[in-house]
């Protein structure tokens, strides 16, 4: 009688490999959520044995970890360039408010949200999602200063006026996440709300966006 043997994977370089994992498990995270990330399933979406992704992840908080910075600091790294494009830093953050409300981001939300809860018992994953608050920060406080150095911005504490706006940022996209819809249009109020908080011209930060809605 025959039997027949599992098909091994074929042999890559590590580098390949490693990179063919880590995308891997950024497909289960955007599509299914952090929480899904196992060597298990990361293992059957590469087509590899669970100790091959073992070998490359001793641990499964590590792997977590990883995988929430490479998605978020792409984010992060994808907006900065959107904003360096820009010739004021007032326009630059009307840009930056519409673009992190943009529903079609809400897989990246969703990765953050559920990152905020796991972190509480996974501090590996809490020390990336520190890492990326701080990245995201002091995109915003760069701006804010910038502005004040251009003159459209009035505010004594750029760093603390960052915070709130990335506060509130976040919470309007987790509340997007269940589609609950406490204002009409939370673009506007966001932006005239911020506008407040760094002393712009009123109505200057919000965006004439076009009949698509971006």
């Amino acid at each position: 009688m025959s039997t027949t043997s599992p098909r091994r994977a074929p042999r890559k370089a590590p580098a390949e490999r490693a990179a063919e994992l880590a995308q891997a498990a950024r497909t289960i995270a955007l599509e299914q959520g952090l929480a899904a990330i196992t060597l298990r399933n990361v293992a059957r979406r590469a087509g590899v044995a669970s100790g091959l992704v073992a070998h490359y992840y001793p641990t499964v908080d590590a792997l977590v970890a990883e995988t929430f910075s490479s998605i978020v600091a792409a984010e992060t790294e994808e907006v900065a360039a959107l904003l360096a494009e820009l010739p004021t830093p007032r326009q630059g953050l009307s840009l930056l408010l519409d673009t992190l409300l943009d529903d079609r981001r809400l897989d990246v939300t969703a990765v953050w949200v559920e990152a905020w809860s796991l972190g509480r018992r996974n501090e590996t994953l809490a020390v990336s999602v520190r890492d990326q608050m701080d990245a995201w920060q002091s995109v915003i406080k760069d701006l804010v200063t910038a502005g004040i150095a251009a003159g459209e911005f009035s505010t004594p504490d750029a760093e603390s006026v960052a915070w709130q706006i990335l506060g509130m940022i976040d919470g309007l996209n987790a509340q997007a996440l269940v589609r609950w819809n406490g204002v009409a249009d939370r673009h506007t109020h966001l932006a005239r709300a911020v506008e407040v908080m760094v002393g712009a011209a009123p109505s200057s930060l919000v965006s004439a966006r076009g009949p698509d809605g971006h």
